[in-house]
Order: C-alpha cells, then sequence, then structure tokens
C-alpha cells in the first residue's frame, strides 16, 4: 500500500526510513506547539487562549502535512512560521492596535491569495526564475541560519557586547547557574559529538538517537542534582510529570473573522496582508529551495517537479490555519533534519502530521523534550547544508559575489528572506554592471525593485 501511494522505490527510500525521518522531523518542530500559544498569546484578548491556539496550530500543521503529501508526495512538513506569529501578536495586534480577529482575517486572505497564485504558476515562475547558483546560496544559507538557530537554542551562543558572544562557563560558575544553564550547554556539544559520530559511522537513524541519547543524559542529570530546572531562565523539567493531556478550547478562536474591518480600514488592511504575503512568499520558498537541494530533488535547471503541490498545501494550511485560530502555516526549514535521516517522500510528512495529531493527547510528553536536545540535531543539519557550498563556482565573480552576500545576510539578519532580498538585488546589479544579462529573466528585474522599494517604503 505504501509503495503504491508514496512510490518508495522509484524515490530510492523505504518504510522504516520513512518512519523515521517522519518522527525526527516532528522532534525537531515540536517546540512549536509550545512557542507559537506563548507567542501568539501575547495578543490583547488571547492572553488565556493558549490551549486553542496549541490546538489550531496541531491541527492546522497535520493537515498541511498531509496536504504535502497529497499534493506533492515531498518529505516537507508544515507548522504556523516563527516570525510571522509574532508580528501577528506583536505588531498588528500590539503596535497596530487592531484586533486579532482583523489580524487572522488578514491571514485567511493571505491564505486564499496564496490558493490563487499556486493555481496561476506564480509562485512557480518565482522560484523558477531564481537562477540556479543562489538556488545552492539559499540552501546553504539556511544551513548557517539553522546552525545559529541550534547555537542559540542550546545557550552556547548568547547576547553580549558584541551582539552575540560564547556562553561563559566561568561565568555560570562565578553565579551559580552552571547547574541550570551551564550543564545544558554541556548537554547539547556532547550531543553533537554523539550525534556526528553516529552520522560518521553511517547509522541509520543518527539524527533521532541523538536526540534521544541528549535527552536522556539530560534526564539522568537532572536525577542525579546535576541539571536543577530553573523556570525563570526558560528551563524546565526534562522528565514529563504527566503524559495524557487536552487543550483547554475554552477561548473560542475557530471561524473567528472580522470581515467588517476590510470595508471600513481597506488600506490599512492591505498593508497587513502584504506584510504576511511578502515574508511568507520569500521565507517558504527559500526553505523549499534548501530542502529540495539538500534531497537532491532539483532538476539541471534547478527547477522542482510538484512544485505546485508543495505551494499549494502550504497556501491551504495557511488558509485553514486561520480558519482554526493560529498564524500563518508556512514549511519548516527543521524538515531538513527527516531529509538528512533519508526522509524523500509524502509518507515523511505525513507521519509528522500523525504524531501533530497524537500530540493533542499526549502533548506534555512531546513538550518535556528540552531544546538541548534538539539542538544538536540543527547543528549537524546546518553542516550537512553547508556542504553544498563547493557547488556555488566562486571564480565566476559576477554568480559567487551575489551567492556571497545571499549566505551572510540570511545568517546574519536573521532571515530566510532577507538573505534572498539582498542576493537578488546584488545578483540584478552586478550582472547589469558588468554587461551579463542575456540569460537573466525579466522576473528577476521585478523582484529586484520590489525588494528595493520594500526597504524603502517599509
Amino acid at each position: 500500500m505504501f509503495e503504491k501511494l508514496f512510490k518508495l522505490e522509484e524515490n530510492k527510500t523505504s518504510l522504516k526510513t520513512e518512519l523515521i525521518a517522519g518522527v525526527t522531523t516532528f522532534i525537531t518542530m515540536v517546540y512549536i506547539l509550545a512557542v507559537n500559544p506563548s507567542i501568539l498569546s501575547g495578543a490583547p484578548g488571547l492572553e488565556n487562549a493558549g490551549g486553542s491556539i496549541l490546538f489550531a496550530t496541531a491541527v492546522a500543521s497535520a493537515v498541511a502535512c498531509f496536504c504535502m503529501a497529497a499534493f506533492a508526495n515531498k518529505p516537507f512538513a508544515l507548522s504556523a512560521g516563527l516570525g510571522l506569529n509574532a508580528y501577528f501578536a506583536y505588531t498588528v495586534c500590539g503596535q497596530m492596535g487592531y484586533s486579532w480577529r482583523v489580524a487572522l482575517t488578514a491571514v485567511f486572505v493571505e491564505g486564499l491569495i496564496f490558493i490563487v497564485m499556486s493555481l496561476t504558476n506564480v509562485r512557480e515562475a518565482i522560484f523558477n526564475a531564481i537562477p540556479r547558483s543562489l538556488k545552492t546560496a539559499v540552501s546553504v544559507g539556511i544551513g548557517l541560519f539553522i546552525t545559529f538557530i541550534g547555537l542559540q537554542n542550546a545557550k552556547v551562543i548568547v547576547g553580549g557586547s558584541t551582539l552575540v558572544s560564547l556562553f561563559s562557563f566561568s561565568g555560570s560558575l562565578a553565579n551559580g547557574t552552571f547547574n541550570s544553564v551551564g550543564i545544558t550547554v554541556v548537554l547539547a556539544l556532547v550531543g553533537v559529538v554523539i550525534t556526528a559520530f553516529l552520522l560518521i559511522k553511517g547509522v541509520k537513524g543518527y539524527m533521532l538517537f541523538g536526540i534521544l541519547a541528549t535527552w536522556l543524559l539530560g534526564i539522568l542529570c537532572q536525577l542525579t542534582g546535576l541539571y536543577v530546572p530553573d523556570p525563570a531562565n526558560g528551563l524546565y523539567s526534562v522528565i514529563p510529570s504527566t503524559i495524557f493531556s487536552f487543550p483547554d478550547l475554552s477561548v473560542r478562536m475557530i471561524g473567528q473573522f472580522d470581515f467588517g474591518f476590510i470595508a471600513s480600514h481597506f488600506l490599512d488592511f492591505v498593508v497587513v496582508v502584504f506584510a504576511f504575503l511578502f515574508v511568507d512568499v520569500f521565507d517558504t520558498l527559500g526553505t523549499i529551495i534548501g530542502c529540495a537541494a539538500k534531497a537532491d530533488m532539483l532538476d539541471e535547471d534547478g527547477k522542482l517537479p510538484s512544485i505546485r503541490g508543495v505551494l499549494m498545501a502550504d497556501a491551504v494550511g495557511t488558509t485553514l490555519g486561520a480558519f482554526l485560530g493560529t498564524s500563518t502555516i508556512t514549511t519548516f526549514v527543521e524538515s531538513s533534519s527527516g531529509i538528512s535521516e533519508g526522509g524523500r517522500t509524502g509518507l515523511t510528512a505525513c507521519v509528522t502530521g500523525v504524531l501533530f495529531l497524537v500530540s493533542l493527547f499526549v502533548a506534555p510528553l512531546f513538550l518535556t523534550i528540552p531544546s538541548f536536545a534538539t539542538a544538536p540535531a540543527l547543528i549537524v543539519v546546518g553542516f550537512l547544508m553547508m556542504q553544498q557550498v563547493a557547488d556555488i563556482d566562486w571564480k565566476n565573480l559576477v554568480e559567487a559575489i551575489p551567492c556571497f552576500v545571499c549566505i551572510t545576510m540570511m545568517g546574519f539578519a536573521y532571515s530566510i528572506s532577507e538573505g534572498i532580498s539582498f542576493g537578488i538585488i546584488s545578483y540584478v546589479v552586478l550582472h547589469l554592471l558588468a554587461g551579463k544579462t542575456k540569460d537573466m529573466s525579466v522576473l528577476m528585474y521585478v523582484l529586484a525593485v520590489l525588494f528595493l522599494l520594500k526597504y524603502i517604503i517599509l
């Protein structure tokens, strides 16, 4: 049955590989079930809606993953996008002062626009217009980006006078935080070594085993008193206190739209929708490029077969997510962890989707997995994605410099979409100055102008 549905043999994978890949992807992105309710609850009126948001996040993520399998048979998993949820809560509902119902309406409209764009090949055209060299740079940049996320989650890299600094063990010993923060940094570094060793030895499921081994070490440290939870610093018990629980749905969020706002504040509404739309388009395209390149799914022209289905799954997920009560659903860069485990078909996405549904009943178990246990997986995935830097022709400066700009800006600006923006602008400008525009798509000029206008106007 699975062979017929997902064409496992054709995609050079197996049922066992796909199952492990799906579980690995889920474990590396399960944090969203805790983070998304936490962020969206910061919007006025949603202070007590954590349970409803968790429900919406899990269900919308599951359905989007199933759509990814059905529409495209690709191993990409989806959930509520970070950054977009912060924009929803802190900018639209906070700074702008609009109600959360207006924000949900904007996300819903964004989803509908995405569906139209996917059906009319607009998003596919944008994907295909990006040169292959920049596609490679996007994948490498995401490797740098996801490594940075992993190092931050592990608290190996922290904020400091130089913007970012290395964690200070001597400082943690002096201020008495070694048994809370310090030991988790040690565990994360040990986890990187374990995961890297399993990778070197060619162990199937190395990513998943690395996460579980690091979590187990954390449990042992807590039992022996080496690790002491410190909720004030976001460090909680790594031992599940309970397993079975269902979210509190007392705050109703399903179908809570405010279409009347569009008629009375049309231009304001357009600005909000555009911001959601812009960031999501290029975050999603960047993630798809990176993950597809990592899985060697791009053809010789740098195109992704079945990309329309991939984009449609993203669009349907966003629309459904808004209806259920959560912010924009987008393809997750953590999908690369499952891909690194060998996931190549929609079965990987299906497994992730099923686990999202299961999490509704055993959320406490999954949410107990600490960030220091999943951080090593992200760091190792970053290494694997960075390897593609060798595919860039560094001697062709007019191609190489925009790639360098794209890679560095993606990591240092902490944004996939910003990396793509700077990469495309520099690519067009340098090719124009060098007189090498013969093979460049007209759409690249359009994108460069739009990106420049965004920085000038917004």
